[in-house]
Parts: C-alpha cells; sequence; structure tokens
C-alpha cells in the first residue's frame, strides 16, 4: 500500500521576548500563510509564544492551561483544516512546564511535556514525567495516523526515539537553539571557537540523524534572530554576566532517511519551508546507540550543559516558578 503523502510545512520565526502579543501575531500571520499555501501538516518552533533568554520578562509569557495560544490553534486549525503543533511555557499543578500541543481539525489537542530543560531553560520550567515515571511519551494516535512530539534537545537522546520508534509516522518537533556568546571578546571566541562549530553541525545535522534512528520523517521548527541573555554563575545566587549570542540550526523537513527535503538556515530570518512528505515508519536506517546522548558531547559541552542546568533549577525553584505562576494567575483572572 502506498504511504500517505502530507504537504508539511515548518515556520521559522523571530519572536519578541516576553510580548506575547508581537509573537503570537507573527505566528498567526505564519500558520495562515502556510496553510493557504496548502499545508496540511504545520510545525512551529518551541516557545512559541516567546523566546527564552534569561531575563525575568520571558516570565510574563507564561500562561494557565487553556490560553490564548491555544485557542488560537485551536481556530486556525478548524479553519483551515491543519493539524498544527508547536510548545510553550504552561502553568499546570503548581509547576510551569514546556508543553507542545499539537492541535488536530476536529478540536483535538495532544499534549506532551519536555522531558528535561536545557541549560538556562531550567530557570522558567521544571521537566516533565517521561524519565520520572516512563508517563507522557508523546506518542499519539491522530487522523495523520501515529505523530510523535519532541522539542530541541529531545532530538539527540536515545531515550527520545525510544519512546517514539515504531509508533509514529511523523514527528513533529521545535526547537529553540543558541550558541556560544559574541560579547565576551575576541580571546573568548577564538577559544570557543572549535565549540561554536562543533554545536552550529550538532544544531543543524539533528533532525536528519534523528529521522534516521527513528524511522520516520522529520518537520523541525526553529528560532531565528538574535538573543540576549544572561549566563548565571552559581547555583543559590543571582550572580551573571550578559550573554549575547544568535539562534543556529535550521527549520527543515527531513524523510526517513534523513534527506533534506526542505531546508531553511537561521542565518536567513523569518520564513516557512513546504514539502510532500510520505507518512509512516520504516526500519530505520542507522542503528540507535547504547547512551544516554545520540552524538558524543564534547566535555566541554557536557560542563557547559550541567553548571547551566543546576544553577538554573536553583533559580527556578528560589524564583521562577513563582514569577510563573503569579503571571499565569494574572491572565486568568484579567479574563
Amino acid at each position: 500500500m502506498d504511504a500517505q503523502v502530507v504537504r508539511a510545512a515548518a515556520v521559522q520565526l523571530e519572536g519578541v521576548p516576553g510580548r506575547l502579543d508581537l509573537t503570537l501575531g507573527r505566528l498567526e500571520a505564519m500558520i495562515v500563510e502556510a496553510a493557504e499555501r496548502g499545508a496540511r501538516l504545520i510545525a512551529v518552533p518551541e516557545f512559541c509564544t516567546s523566546p527564552a533568554p534569561m531575563r525575568g520578562r520571558v516570565h510574563d509569557a507564561v500562561l494557565p492551561r487553556e490560553n490564548v495560544a491555544v485557542e488560537m490553534f485551536r481556530r486556525l486549525a478548524a479553519r483551515h483544516c491543519v493539524t498544527v503543533g508547536g510548545s510553550m511555557l504552561v502553568a499546570d499543578d503548581d509547576e510551569v512546564v514546556n508543553r507542545y500541543h499539537l492541535v488536530e481539525p476536529d478540536g483535538r489537542v495532544h499534549i506532551h511535556d519536555k522531558d528535561l530543560p536545557t541549560m538556562w531553560e531550567n530557570c522558567f520550567y521544571t521537566g516533565g514525567g517521561f524519565y520520572a515515571d516512563g508517563s507522557d511519551d508523546g506518542a499519539f494516535v491522530t487522523g495523520l495516523g501515529g505523530v510523535g512530539v519532541a522539542s530541541c534537545w529531545e532530538l539527540i537522546r536515545t531515550g527520545t526515539v525510544r519512546r517514539l520508534r515504531g509508533r509514529v509516522g511523523v514527528a513533529m518537533t521545535g526547537t529553540h537553539w543558541w550558541t556560544v556568546p559574541d560579547n565576551w571578546g575576541g580571546l573568548t571566541r577564538r577559544a570557543l571557537g572549535s565549540l561554536a562549530r562543533y554545536n552550529r553541525e550538532l544544531s543543524e545535522n539533528a533532525p536528519a540523524e534523528f529521522a534516521r534512528r527513528l524511522g520516520a520523517p522529520v518537520l523541525q521548527a526553529s528560532h531565528c534572530g538574535t538573543l540576549r541573555s544572561d549566563f548565571l554563575l552559581l547555583p543559590g545566587s543571582d550572580a551573571s554576566v550578559p550573554y549575547a549570542t544568535e539562534f543556529v540550526g535550521a527549520t527543515q523537513i527531513v524523510d526517513a532517511s534523513g534527506t533534506a527535503l526542505a531546508t531553511r538556515r537561521t542565518d536567513e530570518g523569518p520564513g516557512i519551508v513546504y514539502a510532500d512528505v510520505p507518512l509512516g515508519a520504516t526500519d530505520p536506517v542507522t542503528p540507535l546507540e547504547d547512551r544516554f546522548w545520540i552524538p558524543d558531547l564534547p566535555p566541554l559541552l557536557r560542563g557547559y550543559w550541567h553548571q547551566q542546568n543546576v544553577a538554573g533549577r536553583s533559580y527556578y525553584r528560589r524564583r521562577g516558578r513563582e514569577a510563573g505562576l503569579r503571571a499565569a494567575h494574572h491572565r486568568c483572572t484579567s479574563l
């Protein structure tokens, strides 16, 4: 039997940190454009309501469970007969999570909370239940068949492949992937040059490497533009240094063999990529590694990941959780 082929789109977005109104306005226009050009499956980025630098205004973008962004997804999915998905910061059960919403034309909403926050993302939310108890695997039965969802560094973990492989015919993913600082002086830029090159290649190749091990096509939506953040120095302290950087990677649609069907690098700016995608699981072309990470991450990147995780979790416990819950409550009461 021939595989079902669907016209797919992936959005590359330039949002404004903390500005839900501006970011959602831009996002809605791009979803409508993709639908009017024939897309029936549309991926939008991780943190689609606001980019997430380590800045206090990002807490203002935390939403309640039922919110304007999900309602926009529902409205556009029904109006244009599309399936659309992306993640956002949501307050639920006295915690903030990074929740992927996959919305079908009939109004059904499937959710998955990102398993582990990445680096300073820990300042804003806590991880989902997959590694805790095996729940929340992000594999859904939909009108298009089995659809799996994942966000950013979930794509470079073997556990993500294991929870989805053989169960989905396409993966909807989004990323928020930054690189090394460009404001720490020439000596630092030279010292971190090899890490920057590795990180850029890792971000650009992640969807293809994931698809080869999953045995299904992958839609990857991205942020683009520059990012000004703070870099926390120590757990239990708000001491930080300014961190100016840019988003890296590429918005892509790849087939199950990892071949790119459409690509837009982040340095090309906002835009949408399209491809006709055959849905369905196939035998993976690359065996899965017997370790936590798919790539063999260099020690410096592992150290950066662990240090920022610990510092970010400390901030979340001390300030981030309360700030996010307060913002979500304010939106509930204002409505």
